[in-house]
């Protein structure tokens, strides 16, 4: 890597799922202000700026101007009024930034989208992807800078330890870093601040999102056996195994039969 790293931060602005149309409660996910938050301090490491990069309308200028209070030097807004595919945000956001040399993403948004941005950014720049990332710790072994330490979550409570060397996209979760508070003038600063509006780099193709209940998916499960339809009910309700434990199938005169069952509900403490 020669020459001044170029550090990314990028932020989704969403509306919030309560106020779906309600753009005051729109913002940025607690995974992409951990990302925000990295992309500050690794700024900062290295004595540069970090720019700060959105997909959306005019309103999706607040999460710029909250990175901007925050510490960027730099924000950009694509302009869209509508979803672009993953690919087509990729592609928006490489031309930009074409020599990126660190893009910090959170792991999800706040609509809970396929966090599939940062794979497709790591093959636009060519770069190493890291997603996951619950730690981070700058330098490498021997203390490059220019290499950083990442703890990356795995299935099963398990534990992957990365070293992820530039140029990198790194997705990281919520909490991981907390974003630092903005005093009352850089606040004052950023709104008064330029933002720069670009276009995408290739036209949006028309995107409607399909949005219905979860529904867990479908089990496979083997026919029930049995050749009477009682025999498959018990199967199915597993019945069978609650009468063999407790129950037997015999035939008395009535009389016999309700002082049998009086004993059986005496023995399992339904009646004293």
């Amino acid at each position: 890597m020669s020459g001044a790293p170029v550090i990314v931060a990028c932020l989704k602005w969403v509306a919030h799922p309560g106020e779906p149309n309600d753009e005051r409660f729109a913002g940025m996910s607690p995974a992409d202000q951990s990302a925000l938050e990295f992309a500050l301090q690794q700024a900062a490491a290295f004595g540069v700026g970090a720019i700060a990069i959105t997909v959306g309308p005019a309103g999706a200028d607040k999460v710029l101007r909250d990175a901007l209070a925050a510490g960027v030097t730099r924000a950009v807004r694509i302009h869209t009024e509508r979803p672009l595919m993953s690919n087509d945000v990729a592609a928006a956001i490489a031309a930009i930034v074409a020599d990126a040399s660190w893009v910090w993403c959170g792991d999800y948004s706040l609509d809970r989208g396929t966090g599939s941005v940062p794979a497709f950014l790591a093959g636009r720049f060519a770069a190493q992807q890291a997603l996951g990332i619950i730690a981070v710790e700058s330098g490498g072994a021997g203390g490059n800078h220019g290499v950083i330490t990442a703890t990356r979550r795995l299935d099963g409570g398990r534990r992957e330890l990365l070293e992820v060397a530039a140029p990198a996209v790194i997705s990281v979760e919520g909490a991981t870093a907390h974003l630092r508070r903005a005093g009352l003038a850089a606040v004052r600063a950023a709104g008064k601040a330029t933002i720069e509006v670009v276009q995408p780099s290739t036209p949006a193709e028309p995107y409607h999102a399909v949005v219905h209940p979860y529904r867990p998916r479908a089990r496979a499960l083997a026919a029930p056996a049995g050749d009477l339809a009682l025999d498959r009910l018990r199967a199915l309700t597993d019945a069978g195994a609650a009468t063999a434990a407790r129950g037997e199938q015999v035939t008395l005169e009535p009389a016999a039969a309700a002082a049998k069952i009086i004993d059986a509900l005496k023995t399992w403490g339904y009646l004293d």
